[in-house]
């Protein structure tokens, strides 16, 4: 696939990483030239130089025969204007543009064919406030990731040492939850590398599993795996740029929310568009503020300033005064792979978070959803079983019968409203949702293929 990326940021780099080891003709546009050449010495992708908006600029970048435009440049105005362009003048089958600004996000009708045709819109805010959502409403969980809907979740437990299971086979895990829950580990991390695993694997202290569950399952094996912690109430949000004010209206009708901001217009700004969060204007990194508001009361603390040094600074503070469970919003990909430690519970990363949305548009094989994890290193991937026995790899297979690469483990079916845990003699019909994990990316070309559909041979 040719795919053109506007933007080289941090979204538009890692795109570009994801892209371009799966055998895509990548060509990368951004106005710093510097940026481009760092990206070309480690990237086998084209970069081209100008602004993404332009014409020109885009010929140059290889447009005319393009399959997709990716723009994800820092300017909401140039995204739009690029994929006009594209369409207008060129007739780019798929556009997707990165959009941050409320003001056009409030008017949907905008991102019409017949307006500024884009394909997909993908708003970092929005995503990243959803992702966080459901981290407070999982009290233990280090990544809850949604697939057919919600129907089922795949979710991330770090195993503790007063968890029921450290020291036991992953097999007791069924002697456990109750006889009408199922449940099934797609992978687990351990010193930060995915291991084999079979039942009579041993759970260590600090293992991360991810498992798979039907949505109403979820908290009784969560319980299985960490001690059963107390429902969230106070909650304390530290920036009130539009992550920080997205996610406070998002959840001040359900928890009792203090959102900390450091300038007092945008301060007033924010308290005009709330009705119950309280808004407190001072220094997130301020200890005499965090004790005033009696920070060793709060159940959540969420870092999400612009500034990745506050964020941490701001988040092991509150750790350390007696805050329950810290979420960080960082963008620097090196230091969300350091922080997550004794002091700071989970690393929330925007970029990753957007790219696993790109991502699932740009699939091939029938891909529904993806989410990108361990920094992109491994993906949860929601794949559409289509065709028929004649047309199709997967579908009157059995899962134990699939040619699925080494690093890939299905964990459960969705059909219709039924979510099937993976088991080897279960038979995949058409239209299943297929959710699997892959821990290595390499594997992903295999995965695509294995779910496209075939000519029919008469």
């Amino acid at each position: 696939m040719k795919i053109i990326i506007l933007g080289a940021g941090q979204v538009g780099a890692g795109l570009a990483f994801s892209l371009s080891h799966e055998h895509n003709d990548i060509t990368v546009v951004d106005t710093d030239q510097q940026r481009l050449r760092e990206l070309q010495d480690r990237l086998d992708i084209r970069g081209v130089a100008g602004y993404g908006s332009h014409p020109q600029v885009l010929i140059r970048a290889g447009i005319e025969d393009a399959d997709m435009l990716v723009a994800v440049t820092n300017s909401d105005e140039v995204n739009m204007i690029a994929c006009q362009v594209a369409y207008t003048l060129f007739k780019t089958p798929t556009r997707i543009a990165r959009v941050r600004e409320s003001e056009y996000l409030s008017h949907p009708e905008l991102f019409e064919t017949q307006h500024i045709p884009i394909d997909l819109l993908i708003s970092p805010e929005q995503e990243v406030c959803k992702y966080i959502r459901r981290l407070i409403e999982y009290p233990g969980a280090l990544q809850v990731l949604d697939f057919a809907n919600g129907k089922a979740q795949v979710v991330a437990v770090r195993a503790r040492s007063d968890g029921p299971l450290v020291g036991q086979q992953l097999s007791t895990l069924r002697e456990h939850i109750p006889g009408d829950v199922d449940a099934r580990v797609v992978a687990i991390f351990r010193d930060d590398k995915a291991i084999k695993f079979e039942g009579s694997t041993v759970i260590h202290r600090d293992d991360l599993m991810f498992f798979l569950a039907a949505n109403q399952d979820i908290r009784v094996i969560m319980n299985e795996l960490r001690q059963q912690e107390q429902p969230i109430k106070r909650i304390m949000l530290a920036g009130g740029g539009n992550i920080g004010s997205t996610l406070a209206k998002s959840l001040e009708f359900d928890y009792h929310v203090k959102l900390i901001e450091r300038s007092p217009q945008r301060a007033r700004e924010i308290t005009e568009d709330l009705e119950r969060a309280i808004i407190l204007v001072g220094d997130c990194a301020d200890v005499e503020l965090l004790k005033e508001e009696s920070i060793d009361r709060v159940d959540v603390f969420c870092a999400l300033t612009n500034d990745d040094e506050a964020n941490i600074l701001s988040s092991m503070l509150a750790k350390k005064l007696g805050a329950g469970k810290v979420l960080t919003l960082i963008n620097r990909p090196a230091y969300a792979d350091l922080v997550e430690i004794e002091l700071i519970d989970v690393a929330v990363s925007p970029r990753q978070i957007t790219i696993g949305a790109l991502l699932t548009r740009i699939r091939r094989g029938n891909i529904e959803r993806v989410h990108s994890l361990r920094s992109g290193a491994a993906e949860a991937i929601e794949a559409v079983a289509k065709g028929n026995a004649s047309t199709s790899n997967v579908v009157g297979q059995r899962i134990g019968e699939l040619d699925l690469p080494p690093s890939a483990a299905i964990g459960g079916i969705v059909r219709g409203d039924k979510v099937i845990i993976a088991h080897d003699d279960i038979k995949i019909e058409s239209d299943d949702h297929v959710i699997l994990l892959v821990t290595d990316k390499h594997h992903i070309q295999a995965i695509e293929e294995l779910f496209e559909v075939r000519d029919n041979v008469v």
